[in-house]
């Protein structure tokens, strides 16, 4: 078996679980409401925000013998720049205030993931990230496209609400084979562990922002708030 197809299979269960969180089904059923939708747009812009500084942190912290994965990660960088103002383009497209999101904080569940995320690369071990790469890109390829197009029937929204849906489903298929191919690379079986583990984790912590979506109650993070100054997890 390789490594990827190792790293599927032991991450079934909580696949499962990001993939039953409400808001999906939702999705998928035309029952998302507008302020649903633009909920998920908001929390997407405030993880999608750091993809790139992680992506940095990862390939400034591997070791040299792994250049190989450090001009991958280059490759990443380059598609992966400005997507979170993508994202703030469908949100004004929907009707929202796109400088009011960008001032905005992420809500409890979508600071854990970044802060993890951030730990992982800066103290751990920097091919941690990768799991969380396999969440996401693999999220995108099962839901997204799909997505898009009931929610934007059901909503009746204009094709510019949904560039970051759309091109992260079609372009995640391409990085999705190209992730493959990096990860049967890795023969270590303890780094390999690392990823499967990280990927676990990120699948719960994925899941978690997709049901506080539609959760009642404070969901926003107790510990950041408005007049409080800036750190590293509010850019």
């Amino acid at each position: 078996m390789t490594f990827y197809a190792r790293l599927v299979k032991e991450t079934g269960t909580e696949r499962a679980h990001l993939l039953s969180s409400p808001i999906i089904d939702k999705a998928l059923n035309n029952e998302i409401t507008l302020g649903e939708y633009r909920a998920f747009l908001e929390q997407a812009y405030h993880h999608v925000k750091h993809t790139v500084p992680l992506l940095m942190a990862t390939g400034s912290r591997l070791a040299e013998h792994q250049e190989w994965l450090r001009e991958a990660v280059a490759e990443y960088i380059e598609e992966e720049v400005g997507h979170q103002e993508w994202i703030l383009n469908d949100i004004a497209a929907c009707g929202g205030d796109r400088e009011a999101v960008r001032r905005s904080d992420p809500n409890l569940a979508t600071e854990l993931m970044v802060a993890y995320a951030y730990d992982m690369v800066q103290r751990v071990n920097p091919l941690g990230f990768f799991g969380m790469v396999y969440v996401l890109e693999g999220t995108s390829i099962s839901v997204a496209s799909n997505a898009a197009d009931q929610i934007q029937q059901h909503l009746r929204l204009p094709d510019s609400a949904f560039s970051y849906l759309r091109s992260h489903g079609a372009l995640d298929i391409s990085h999705m084979k190209f992730f493959e191919t990096l990860m049967n690379r890795i023969e270590d079986l303890e780094e390999q562990n690392l990823i499967i583990h990280t990927a676990r984790m990120f699948f719960r912590l994925y899941g978690n922002i997709f049901r506080s979506l539609t959760e009642t109650g404070d969901t926003h993070s107790p510990l950041i708030r408005k007049e409080t100054p800036r750190h590293g997890l509010r850019q």
